[in-house]
């Protein structure tokens, strides 16, 4: 067996397992890599303009390819830049794999340059983390370090390695294992309670299935069965933020997003199913509202493969613990090996279309103005027949864009969900058009989010990247002027961006284009050729300042209570204000 360097096994170990795209910053603490790297064509090598940014564009490559994304970056400041976006995949369940550069073994623990407690700084927002000591046990770690991102439920992992490891040498061999022996994840779940679940939906008179981003991280292959058990069933879908685009929002069965902004009958239909099967979803309080009362007349079937997850906020009557989409085709193959007839759900159904017909997501038009929520319809009209990728920061824009943007297909939307990162979607977008050069790639963006990461405009420039920045601009942090407006009295204590940048001038700054649409009439227009100009764009895009976003439960409230439109605000904004809601 050859000796190689600690770097070379590294660069290796990623060229055997497939990776063809890592995410970087480079540093003192990891130049015997880069060295390495220098020397390979078969990995590309992205160079971000900010460490956090490299953790969410392998999110984004990730989330839209469906293979792990890669992350290398220097010691200290390094790592901990690189924290917010390890914490925001541990939280979405996002498989990347962080490598980090630490100092020569000799200098740990001595407050050297540069030097931080990577490991212990990342214990609780991995699913696991290594130092790395000896190069010879680097192939091995690195393997399994991809089969624990990937597997079970994904999540980041880390790798951190001193320099004088990436320098000393070890003879390298493939590993032939590439599991932790402790680390088994259920799979396949058990069949007592699969036979538990095919009873309840046999009896149920009003069933939902509730579904997460779990089904989409099972594979499209989760997303497909998640359809045929609807149509098997007949019965109604609803899913969180992070499971859009597992079902079609095209199909009558669709309820749209449930929860804080969720629509009207999704929440509804929560309360007053008697059956609630829970699909790749965890019960987030984001979903649940005030848990006294959530859903309290209904059986509910758990089915994660994160075995923690289950009843830990809600206590559920059937827990099955396995990957969703093996789950949810047992179940299928339980129910027709019973000889299950679809059940006369008209009543349900009935139910159903009067909650719908509030028509809970509608809105006034803003007459000279441009309504955020317009902006995001016509922006789904304009490309709703093209192969393309949403990512969206964090705010009123995001949840406009769940509400408005409607998916038929997974893998399409990229957003931050439980940790809620506002500058993810940026970055996200140039890892999603990275991982898929041929699709149409729109970051939808607040004016105030997007400048979390807006200097990765010389990344998308440097790599001739043709992602679409398409901004919200109301000159405020909306979802914070939101909240201190119906909660604070309208005290916007630090909401309102008093010195925005002339995002059209910043754009040409770069060597990107600017549009600025202040219009109604311009927002069609501008969006066409937002579509059709070669290379990155940003849009900014003017909306109404005080436009919120309903319906929302309040917090604390039941996951019924939803306030639908201003007049149901008591005594926090005047008229001139509810009129532009």
């Amino acid at each position: 067996m050859a000796e190689k360097s600690g770097a070379e096994i590294l660069v290796q170990c990623l060229i055997d397992l497939g990776v063809d795209t890592v995410f970087g910053y480079p540093g003192g603490a990891v130049l015997p890599i880069y060295d390495t790297i220098f020397g390979h064509t078969a990995i590309n090598h992205v160079l971000v303009r900010h460490e956090q940014a490299a953790a969410h564009a392998a999110e984004g490559y990730a989330r839209s390819t469906g293979k792990p994304g890669v992350v290398l970056v220097t010691s200290g400041p390094g790592a901990t830049n690189a924290i917010t976006g390890i914490t925001d995949a541990l939280l979405d369940s996002i498989p990347i794999v962080v490598i980090t550069g630490q100092v020569a073994t000799h200098l740990i623990g001595t407050d050297a340059f540069q030097e931080a407690d990577t490991v212990g700084l990342t214990r609780h927002c991995t699913k696991h983390n290594y130092l790395v000591k000896d190069p010879g046990n680097l192939a091995r770690v690195v393997h399994e370090a991809f089969h624990i991102a990937t597997s079970g439920r994904p999540g980041p992992v880390v790798i951190d390695i001193p320099k004088d490891v990436q320098v000393a040498t070890a003879a390298y061999e493939k590993p032939v294992l590439n599991a932790h022996p402790s680390y088994r994840p259920q799979i396949e779940p058990d069949a007592s309670v699969i036979e538990q679940t095919v009873d309840l939906i046999m009896k149920a008179e009003r069933p939902i299935l509730y579904t997460g981003g779990g089904i989409i991280n099972s594979g499209p292959g989760a997303s497909l069965s998640l359809r045929a058990l609807a149509e098997l069933t007949g019965a109604p879908v609803t899913s969180t933020l992070m499971g859009l685009g597992a079902f079609p929002a095209s199909s009558r069965q669709w309820l749209g997003m449930l929860g804080m902004h969720g629509t009207y009958e999704a929440n509804w239909a929560m309360n007053k199913a008697d059956l609630i099967l829970c699909l790749g979803a965890r019960f987030d309080d984001r979903v649940t509202g005030r848990l006294d009362a959530f859903a309290p007349h209904s059986k509910k079937v758990h089915v994660d493969i994160d075995r923690s997850s289950i009843n830990k906020t809600v206590q559920v009557d059937v827990p099955v613990v396995g990957d969703v989409g093996r789950a949810i085709e047992a179940i299928m193959a339980g129910l027709k090996a019973r000889g299950f007839q679809q059940p006369d759900l008209a009543e349900w159904w009935a139910r159903i279309e009067g909650w719908r017909a509030r028509k809970s997501l509608d809105y006034v038009e803003g007459g000279d103005e441009i309504m955020p929520q317009r902006a995001i319809a016509e922006l789904f009209r304009a490309t709703r027949d093209r192969d393309v990728i949403i990512t969206t920061e964090v705010g009123q824009h995001q949840m406009w864009a769940a509400q408005h943007f409607h998916f038929d297909s997974p893998n399409k939307w990229l957003t931050s969900g439980g940790l809620g990162t506002m500058g993810y979607g940026f970055p996200a977008a140039i890892g999603a058009q990275l991982g898929n050069p041929d699709a149409l790639v729109i970051d939808i963006a607040g004016d105030a989010s997007i400048q979390m990461n807006i200097q990765e405009l010389g990344t998308a420039i440097q790599y001739r990247l043709p992602v679409k920045i398409f901004i919200l601009n109301n000159e405020y942090m909306g979802m914070v002027r939101q909240w201190q407006e119906l909660t604070y009295e309208s005290r916007y204590s630090h909401s309102y961006s008093d010195s925005l940048p002339d995002f059209v001038k910043l754009a040409e700054a770069y060597g990107a284009t600017g549009i600025r649409i202040e219009t109604p009439d311009q927002l069609v227009p501008g969006i066409r050729a937002m579509i059709d100009t070669p290379g990155p764009v940003i849009v900014d895009c003017r909306v109404a300042k005080l436009s919120n976003c309903f319906p929302m439960i309040p917090s604390g409230a039941a996951h019924i209570d939803m306030l639908l439109d201003p007049s149901q605000v008591s005594g926090t904004m005047d008229d001139e204000a509810k009129a532009l809601v």
